[in-house]
């Protein structure tokens, strides 16, 4: 499991508002999320038509 360094803010009535957490805990964060995103777009598109690389070239420079 991420191991992640939090600091928490608080308001005036010492109520935690929000949470600070370190850039490279937070970049790792985004990576992970990415990574899911990918797995499930690469399970989602199983089974639909395969592109070779030129078709996906111009696919990609066409969006």
């Amino acid at each position: 499991m991420l191991e992640i360094t939090q600091n928490y803010v608080m308001d005036e009535n010492q109520q935690p508002i929000a949470v600070q957490i370190p850039i490279a805990d937070f970049e790792k964060i985004e990576e992970i999320l990415e990574n899911c995103g990918l797995v499930k777009l690469m399970e989602e598109s199983e089974g639909e038509e395969l592109l070779s690389k030129d078709e996906a070239l111009k696919y990609y420079k066409s969006s």
